[in-house]
């Protein structure tokens, strides 16, 4: 079994190590832990002033419990207040929304998993800066996504399969790590918060949309 993009391999017991993956599976890791804490770090960037992180959480994804760890160690580092929000993706994240804004919520991390138009439309609504890992995320109207290159995953995928199919164990690949990242930057969002991106960010966006 070769695996595409798998958030935390290890921590949901997928394989026992990235470099030893101990059962008849190997494949890409997303670098979602190393994500999640990046994602953080942007918001700091965009929002310096922000004190307190809502973060839409999955209450029915087994990665979730490593996911909010990374997110709270790297909020805790800058000093940022951070809150999950647990929902289910089939239903309507609406109350998670006033709650988060009730509560005072500067800004907003989404779960990969919960990535859906609705939840950046709620965003807009309720005008919180939200930042996601799929690319999906600011073309469904979201603020920023910040992801590892999905398409460098899928070759590494294709180079894996084809070593297997010439006599290669899967026990003895390595989960291969991404070494490229991308963000995306939607400016008609920005623009509709009332929001600078700053330069820095602008200049590392492989994609802008305007």
């Amino acid at each position: 079994m070769v695996f595409v993009s798998v958030g935390d391999p290890v921590g949901t017991g997928l394989v026992a190590s990235l470099a030893r993956p101990g059962a008849n599976v190997t494949g890409t890791s997303a670098g979602t832990i190393e994500v999640a804490g990046k994602s953080v770090e942007l918001i700091r960037e965009l929002l310096p002033s922000a004190r307190r992180l809502a973060v839409l959480a999955n209450a029915v994804d087994p990665f979730t419990p490593s996911y909010l760890v990374a997110v709270g160690d790297s909020a805790r580092s800058l000093g940022i207040d951070m809150e999950p929000f647990m929902v289910r993706p089939a239903e309507p994240f609406e109350a998670a929304f006033e709650a988060m804004v009730s509560k005072g919520s500067q800004a907003l991390v989404v779960q990969g998993s919960l990535v859906r138009a609705d939840a950046a439309d709620l965003a807009l609504k309720h005008r919180l800066p939200a930042i996601s890992s799929p690319s999906i995320w600011p073309r469904a109207g979201g603020l920023l996504s910040y992801s590892a290159d999905f398409g460098a995953m899928l070759r590494e995928v294709a180079a894996y399969v084809d070593r297997l199919l010439k006599g290669a164990k899967a026990a003895d690949l390595p989960v291969s790590f991404p070494t490229t990242f991308e963000r995306i930057v939607n400016l008609k969002t920005a623009n509709a918060l009332g929001l600078t991106i700053p330069p820095t960010i602008l200049s590392r966006a492989g994609e802008v949309i305007s």
